[in-house]
């Protein structure tokens, strides 16, 4: 699989990097109901054997709706094999009440998928900060995508699973938040007046 890097550094799917800067181009993070509404079925449809054969998206087709790029980015994660939180302990993150025990576990993920969670995160929290057009905050962004980090066959064990997948995620969606206002406060602080 082909990887790149995002402004973190993290390595990532290239597939993912391009369906979110086409997601940020077409005004998605604005888009009310972004990663909860569903695309058209036809139309993600139509994107998906488009990325399977080259690789991006049709990029003459101004038509591909951001709620089908956003459908997509949920799609690459819940169809990956295992899991993007297949490897963590399910009881630690039924646990996890603290921003900073979330931080914690996330570091027992082999490298790749910290990078990948990471990116992820940074994703929900771009859309957790538009909030007052999208109407996504953190919380609502974790459960839409919660779903799409395990896999569970079970379909008690994945309800009962996602919830705390969601609440382990809004924790790092909320940390990411605050780390960005103390950054943003830290550079307002060594500006001159």
């Amino acid at each position: 699989m082909q990887c790149a890097h995002d402004s973190r550094g993290n390595s990532v799917p290239s597939i993912l990097l391009h369906l979110q800067r086409r997601l940020y181009d077409q005004g998605g993070l604005a888009t009310e109901g972004i990663f909860r509404v569903a695309a058209d079925g036809a139309q993600e449809q139509r994107v998906r054997d488009h990325l399977d054969l080259a690789g991006a998206t049709p990029e003459d087709d101004a038509g591909v709706d951001v709620h089908c790029l956003a459908g997509l980015i949920k799609a690459w994660f819940r169809e990956l094999p295992g899991g993007l939180l297949g490897a963590l302990p399910e009881e630690e993150v039924a646990r996890c009440a603290s921003e900073e025990e979330a931080g914690r576990l996330c570091e027992k993920l082999e490298p790749a998928k910290a990078a990948l969670l990471d990116w992820a995160v940074q994703l929900m929290a771009d859309v957790a900060s538009e909030e007052g057009r999208n109407r996504m905050g953190s919380r609502n962004v974790a459960m839409v995508f919660a779903p799409n980090m395990t896999q569970e066959v079970d379909p008690l064990t994945a309800l009962k699973y996602t919830v705390q997948v969601m609440n382990f995620l809004n924790l790092l969606i909320e940390r990411a938040l605050r780390q960005r206002r103390q950054q943003h406060n830290k550079q307002k602080l060594l500006q001159p007046n």
